[in-house]
């Protein structure tokens, strides 16, 4: 064989070979990418988005968008290829496969975190728009989930309304593990707590507040890892509104919306438009208190955010030095902290006075 066909086959063959292991070779890596974006105002699915009853409303135009990150699953692995691809385009970012799924998080394990922070985040968001417009929200502290096999299961129930642990009044859900902590394993724990069945019976019939107190019992046992007295709950909080806000948007996952359901809700609840009809998308936790915190993947929710026609975006102050690195054309980046200071910039951008908002600088 002459030498030139046979090098000639030589480098087919290698590339072929190369192809292969670029195709068959999987890499721990997993790609980010710009996801839908809906407007907090409009409807998706074919029905509002936010819908409340038992208050007065006011028509909204404009938008606040809510943005997304469109990721690769929990069980998909990467070849090479898509790696090398993801690498070399301009809006897809390429991360390791654990910054997105620690622990070898499976694909369930990850949609339902995602599901319990979207859930909370529409919770945040109703009273932190509340709270802005003056609107009383009362809290309680519920027990949130009973794990399976620990001594509080079959004495504590998910809803149960805890008023007291050892006497001392429960105001915020980590004052349970502060005094729970105190005992040493094997010692018991009283809950003084409102049956989950009663504090609902209430809540039905207007009641703000359920009868039915009674004191349970709990052994305490070993924490998994460490020396301290668990009981095995989960406390949360338990909201009651004075009238019903919804939040008809069951499909997208994660915290990250919190920010931007409750300025809609805020503009549902008030005269006018809070946008003066400009397009404004945005991104950020949202805490009871209003604050504002950050999220992953800004940079992709800016460019989904620009390619829908957004001109400003709402960015939580610790992302603003990454996002700022590479801003679209045409999109100003407008720095928060809470929601006052987003409905302050709104109204800025509303009255054209934008020469004076908060932009994101460069780290």
């Amino acid at each position: 064989m002459p030498r030139r066909t046979a090098t000639m086959l030589a480098s087919i063959l290698t590339l072929i070979a190369l192809l292969c292991a670029g195709v068959l070779i999987p890499v721990p890596y997993s790609e980010m990418s710009p996801g839908p974006t809906v407007n907090t105002l409009g409807e998706h699915g074919g029905e509002p988005v936010l819908q409340v009853s038992g208050h007065k409303t006011y028509p909204a135009s404009g938008n606040l968008n809510m943005t997304t990150v469109r990721v690769t699953g929990a069980d998909y692995r990467m070849n090479l290829f898509e790696a090398v691809y993801g690498w070399l385009s301009h809006d897809n970012a390429v991360v390791p496969h654990n910054t997105l799924y620690p622990d070898g998080q499976t694909a369930e394990q990850a949609n339902q975190e995602n599901a319990e922070e979207f859930s909370q985040s529409q919770e945040s968001a109703k009273v932190a728009a509340l709270r802005q417009l003056d609107i009383p929200v009362s809290a309680r502290v519920v027990v949130g989930s009973v794990v399976k096999g620990s001594p509080a299961q079959g004495r504590l129930h998910a809803g149960d309304v805890i008023k007291a642990v050892d006497g001392k009044r429960i105001a915020q859900p980590g004052d349970v593990a502060k005094v729970v902590t105190r005992h040493e394993p094997g010692e018991k724990v009283e809950f003084t707590i409102v049956p989950a069945k009663a504090a609902a019976a209430a809540e039905k019939a207007g009641k703000p507040e359920p009868r039915g107190t009674r004191t349970v019992t709990v052994p305490t046992k070993k924490a998994p890892g460490d020396d301290r007295a668990i009981v095995g709950i989960q406390a949360g909080t338990d909201h009651t509104f004075p009238f019903e806000v919804d939040i008809k948007l069951a499909d997208v996952g994660g915290p990250s919306a919190g920010l931007m359901f409750a300025l809609g809700i805020v503009d549902k609840l008030t005269p006018g438009d809070l946008t003066g009809g400009t397009f404004v998308a945005g991104t950020g936790t949202i805490e009871d208190d209003g604050t504002v915190g950050p999220i992953g993947g800004i940079e992709m929710k800016t460019v989904g955010a620009r390619g829908k026609g957004a001109r400003y975006f709402l960015t939580p102050e610790d992302n603003c030095a990454a996002a700022a690195r590479d801003v679209p054309a045409g999109l100003t980046l407008v720095k928060v902290d809470t929601i006052r200071d987003a409905v302050t910039s709104l109204e800025k951008i509303r009255k054209g006075d934008t020469g004076q908002l908060p932009e994101c600088a460069k780290g």
